[in-house]
């Protein structure tokens, strides 16, 4: 699985290549916009900030996946947004919003899972790796 260290690297890849592009390239991943999640650390009580693929929307809600690539733990994003929903969002690369996070639930699962995964069959590889069930994430605007 991704260590650490890795994901970290990658999130500076990325927000890199987006500097460096102007945009042009990064906003978009395997067919998915791309968004940035800040997040409130759950410890350290700072910003955290991550790009993140956004594969479907319900609503207005964008919709994450906290899969951290079918690993056994959850992503740190994940576990700072579970203990402090009220998150911003920037989506493609636009200003920063105000949203609320919430977690779906059994029922939202059950309907937005197949929808993911029947277009991005990566994560549904992802649940097969791992006995934890992979989070969905609703991120709604707050206004």
């Amino acid at each position: 699985m991704p260590s650490d260290f890795f994901l970290k690297s990658m999130n500076a890849a990325h927000r890199a290549l987006l500097r460096v592009t102007g945009g042009r390239i990064g906003y978009r991943a395997a067919g998915m916009p791309v968004l940035e999640l800040v997040t409130t650390g759950r410890r350290s009580g700072t910003p955290r900030a991550v790009m993140l693929t956004s594969p479907i929307r319900d609503g207005e809600a964008y919709v994450v996946v906290a899969s951290r690539g079918g690993d056994d733990r959850h992503p740190a994003w994940f576990l700072n947004l579970r203990d402090e929903p009220q998150v911003q969002v920037a989506i493609q690369g636009g200003p920063r919003r105000p949203m609320l996070a919430t977690v779906a639930t059994p029922e939202e699962r059950a309907i937005l899972w197949p929808r993911i995964t029947a277009d991005f069959r990566n994560y549904a590889g992802y649940q097969k790796r791992t006995e934890r069930e992979i989070p969905l994430v609703l991120l709604r605007p707050l206004s």
